[in-house]
């Protein structure tokens, strides 16, 4: 009998309560023709209710490429594990993802976990152990003590536990049943063989086939075409045929929103640096040509969501990276992409003219085993202990990614942001310097952080170097607080710094430096 069905056929055998696991990486890899017939299904016959959502990573965008946002309605959906959250507003509507309206409203079961235990955790399920252990996330929020990643109150249940093994406090992931799997790949043979050759990253799609199968459940595949047996190198096939129940093809599926399909992310085609964007000139372009300076050649370094995903670009544009030099750089990201420039916004994951790619699953045992040894991070808050927030703040809960295990495991960190946010305006002139037309709302050097991603203090008190850029100052971190590096010329030290933090400084060095007039003025820059 053939694998070959319609969408609405290959969801058909969902039942009430099942669990249901799909990814995707922002608009990469999102299945999202499947996870829409499974919404059209609920909305037409109000069946399958109370699902269990597992997704390694935020799986869709919310926005050309919705995702999770699908299957995101009361009834339908009862609890949400997820690695990350898809939360910036939408571009035209400005409305923000309906996710994200059903856990601030409280209406849900939902849990964040970090990216690298979602990806690990498969592992686990796919083996049939009793779960997954780590010490990544003690003392976050992740950690029973904080937490336990839940989201909102109607997640009861200790999906996370602390436990001792010889003296040692660990994490434990208890594994459980995965019913379904949802996943895509480029093309399949009739026979359900995958392969990803327009894709440009895998993620955890191998990981959640091996764990549903072994739990004996169905895994539902979603490619844009079928190609003949034999056509492709077996090693191309990634996937397996006996791990594949059902195929569902969708000729119009997108690569990513707003790029059907671009050579560029795949490596065999390389696009001209000149052929990229340049960013506009705003407080977040300044904070990235700081950072730059801390970025070295023939070092594996990774960037994370954010503004420090701006750096590999405005590299290029200030000509720190050229044609001749591009390969002296070792870039990636959490996603798996190795080489090439990385992007940033709905692109960022997938490196534009990459050199290699690993699954998710794999890359996480990179990054923990501490291979990635510079990062370059986004910070929400900081607080006056030595603790960094990205995953839960204002309004905003896109939980923490992969930030954990890179922070955790980097030797070198640079984390990026603006001082304050929330309509911030700057302007520079070499006369005034620069000058802070409007400040930000809120202030993100606080006393205490609302959630606790990353305790910094402690990774720095074994060892780590870290440094905070912000478009105003810049600090280095100890293990008992702050020491102001670097001010930026005509900049009031205390009414635009040290007033506008919510705990007092360690030191200030002797000289201050003055931040470079190169970062804020909109010429080519090298360095």
């Amino acid at each position: 009998m053939s694998k070959i069905c319609t969408a609405a056929e290959a969801v058909a055998h969902i039942k009430d309560g099942d669990v249901v696991a799909s990814v995707g990486v922002i608009g990469w890899i999102t299945p999202d023709t499947i996870l829409r017939a499974l919404r059209q299904r609920f909305d037409d016959t109000q069946s399958p209710r109370n699902l269990t959502f597992y997704f390694p990573c935020g799986t869709g965008d919310a926005v050309g490429i919705p995702g999770m946002d699908h299957v995101a309605t009361e009834g339908l959906m009862k609890r949400i594990v997820s690695g990350s959250y898809v939360n910036p507003t939408h571009p035209e509507t400005g409305a923000r993802p309906a996710l994200m309206k059903l856990i601030q409203e409280n209406r849900i079961e939902a849990y964040s976990w970090p990216i690298g235990a979602s990806m690990h955790w498969l592992r686990e399920v796919a083996r049939k152990s009793p779960g997954y252990f780590t010490r990544v996330g003690l003392g976050t929020y992740i950690d029973p003590e904080q937490t336990g990643g839940r989201l909102t109150t109607l997640a009861t249940e200790d999906l996370v536990r602390k436990v001792q093994f010889e003296g040692e406090p660990l994490l434990f992931y208890p594994t459980w049943t995965l019913n379904t799997a949802i996943i895509r790949a480029t093309a399949s043979d009739d026979l359900g063989n995958l392969s990803f050759e327009e894709d440009p990253l895998l993620s955890s799609n191998i990981a959640l086939a091996l764990a549903v199968k072994a739990c004996g459940g169905k895994v539902i595949a979603q490619v844009k075409r079928i190609v003949p047996r034999g056509s492709r190198l077996a090693v191309c096939a990634r996937i397996p045929a006996a791990l594949v129940d059902h195929i569902v093809v969708d000729p119009e599926q997108m690569m990513v929103t707003d790029i059907a399909t671009d050579a560029a992310y795949q490596g065999n085609q390389n696009a001209p640096l000149s052929s990229l964007k340049r960013l506009p000139q705003t407080p977040a372009k300044v904070i990235a040509r700081r950072a730059a300076r801390e970025v070295k050649q023939h070092e594996l370094t990774i960037f994370g969501f954010g503004a420090s995903s701006d750096v590999p670009l405005v590299m290029v544009e200030d000509g720190l990276i050229t044609e001749s030099n591009i390969d002296d750089y070792w870039f990636t990201t959490e996603h798996g992409s190795f080489g090439g420039i990385v992007m940033n916004g709905w692109q960022f994951s997938a490196n534009i003219n990459p050199r290699a790619n690993v699954d998710g699953v794999t890359q996480f045992d990179l990054i923990d085993g501490g291979l990635c040894k510079f990062a370059a991070l986004a910070f929400a808050q900081f607080d006056a202990n030595g603790s960094v927030n990205v995953s839960r703040f204002g309004t905003a809960n896109p939980g923490a990614g992969g930030f954990i295990d890179i922070a955790q495991n980097a030797q070198r960190l640079v984390f990026t942001g603006t001082f304050t946010t929330g309509g911030l305006k700057i302007s520079y002139t070499d006369e005034a310097g620069l000058k802070i037309e409007r400040e930000g709302q809120s202030r993100k050097f606080v006393k205490q952080a609302d959630h606790i991603t990353y305790r910094l203090g402690d990774g720095v008190g074994k060892g780590q170097k870290a440094l905070l850029i912000t478009e105003r100052a810049v600090f280095s971190v100890t293990p008992d607080g702050l020491i102001l590096e670097e001010i930026a010329p005509g900049i009031d030290l205390q009414r635009e710094v040290l007033d506008l933090m919510d705990f007092p400084l360690v030191s200030i060095r002797e000289p201050l430096a003055i931040m470079d007039r190169a970062l804020f003025v909109e010429e080519s820059v090298h360095v």
